[in-house]
């Protein structure tokens, strides 16, 4: 994954510039922490029948007034390799704990522990869940992690498509 630059070359043609790789882990922080901050939201008037946006996908903010849906999370758990990465990620969707754990193989963390600088391959886990599971679903990770200190953070989802929105209320337990 990288960027390119175009640039005129003095004879009038453009030549093609490769800067460094755009980092993964950078890209998910944008993702997950800044979308929200570009979120426009259309105005009703949009939606009406024979406006270009008439055929959009369904999308909602989460209000507690839906009773389709509920209040959701994204959790970030890091693990040390594919293999303990597969093992929590199943147990966490047998136990209901949540509706879809995504794995994204490949990162690199640098961190500081007990006052030297880290640098480890790791494997992320992107969980789906309610927010009232949270604290479930912490234990859960701290009881089958081989860390000490585990990585558990989560964040709002604040919008996104109805149904799947939906789904994560019937994948999970109350």
């Amino acid at each position: 994954m990288g960027s390119t630059l175009l640039s005129a070359a003095p004879s009038g043609t453009f030549s093609s510039t490769i800067r460094r790789p755009l980092p993964l882990v950078g890209a998910f922080c944008m993702l997950s922490l800044g979308i929200t901050n570009l979120y426009t939201p259309l105005s009703s008037s949009a939606f009406k029948t024979g406006s270009k946006f008439s055929g959009a996908t369904r999308s909602i903010r989460m209000e507690a007034s839906n009773n389709n849906t509920v209040p959701s999370i994204v959790v970030y758990v890091t693990v040390p390799n594919r293999e303990a990465g597969k093992k929590l990620a199943e147990s966490i969707v047998k136990e209901k704990l949540a509706a879809c754990v995504n794995r994204v193989p490949g990162i690199e963390s640098v961190y500081q522990w007990k006052g030297e600088i880290q640098t480890d391959a790791e494997e992320l886990l992107i969980i789906k869940t309610r927010q009232s599971l949270l604290q479930a679903l912490t234990e859960h990770v701290k009881a089958n992690h081989e860390y000490d200190v585990p990585e558990v953070i989560s964040l709002p989802i604040t919008g996104g498509n109805l149904k799947y929105l939906e789904w994560i209320k019937e994948s999970t337990r109350e």
